[in-house]
């Protein structure tokens, strides 16, 4: 009997002729994922806050796929103001997207507020994403076999959505911020699916997460978490291009189907090949995602329509 090997950059199909927009691919995951998607023939979007940053990350993808099709697109998803513009812009300059994947975060943060005066990691990692994804749904549907694909964590098996204080105004713990930003980026990826799916639309949502992965993200960790990680980072992290691969085969792999989440297939699902895993408890939750979409809608002003 055979054994299938694991998934991984060379399971990528041929992408040429579609368009992916990325956000957060100016470093970590979200970098990876460009840079394999356009080594794949897609015209990349890299939707980035800073365009200097997204630039030189643009540089950096040439420098191993010469060929690459990149465009920079400045999109702050702390600033709904921003994203709206944004994705006025993307839907005038590509009438045809075939990916989106809603991979930029920020995590564990000091106490902040964005410009619309919401909570900073619930609004840049969760409600930044559903109002891009509401504003693009109509150019995403349009495309036969398009995808949604939101990245996740594996903390989010840690998160509550705490209704009645989702923008941290009583009080405010960093750790319990992400936490529930994550748990709601898988809660919108699957009523994202089922909304899709009753609806009869063609367009796949899916999920994934990468386990513990080195990333950029731990530019906003406290002092002490930043002093001390370099010692520990290297027994529990793995690459951020692995942990890049479940988001990349939730988007490309033409076996995974929507409503999917992905994630390492290690024991713990903190490292390892990417594959199938099962979201947690709280996610599972579909009359929490329900009322979570509809507080979404609320604070963000935008009514994706089905």
């Amino acid at each position: 009997m055979s054994i299938r090997r694991r998934w991984g950059t060379a399971d990528v199909p041929d992408r040429t002729g579609t368009t992916a927009v990325v956000t957060g691919a100016s470093s970590g995951i979200g970098l990876h994922l460009a840079e394999e998607l356009a080594r794949r023939g897609a015209h990349v979007v890299l939707a980035v806050r800073d365009p200097e940053r997204g630039a030189a990350a643009a540089d950096r993808v040439r420098a191993g796929v010469p060929a690459a099709a990149l465009t920079v697109q400045e999109l702050d998803l702390a600033d709904l103001a921003s994203v709206r513009a944004g994705a006025k812009e993307l839907r005038a300059r590509f009438p045809r997207i075939d990916l989106l994947v809603n991979n930029a975060g920020v995590m564990w943060t000091d106490r902040a507020r964005t410009p619309d005066g919401h909570e900073l990691q619930f609004a840049t990692n969760h409600l930044g994403h559903f109002a891009l994804t509401g504003l693009l749904l109509d150019t995403l549907r349009a495309v036969p076999g398009a995808r949604v694909v939101t990245i996740s964590s594996y903390l989010h098996r840690l998160g509550r959505i705490d209704f009645r204080d989702l923008d941290a105004e009583r009080r405010y713990s960093r750790y319990r911020a992400y936490n529930q930003s994550k748990l709601a980026n898988l809660m919108f990826a699957l009523e994202l699916h089922r909304r899709l799916t009753e609806s009869g639309s063609g367009l796949a949502s899916l999920a994934a997460h990468p386990g513990l992965a080195a990333t950029g993200l731990g530019r906003d960790f406290p002092a002490p978490v930043r002093r001390f990680g370099p010692v520990f980072a290297p027994l529990i992290l793995q690459p951020a291009a692995m942990g890049m691969l479940p988001g990349l085969r939730a988007a490309t792999d033409a076996g995974a189907r929507s409503g999917e989440f992905y994630g390492p297939l290690g024991v713990t699902q903190t490292r390892g090949a990417p594959g199938l895993v099962r979201p947690g408890r709280a996610a599972r939750d579909a009359e929490v995602r329900r009322r979570l979409w509809d507080e979404s809608e609320r604070l963000t002003g935008v009514r994706p329509l089905f």
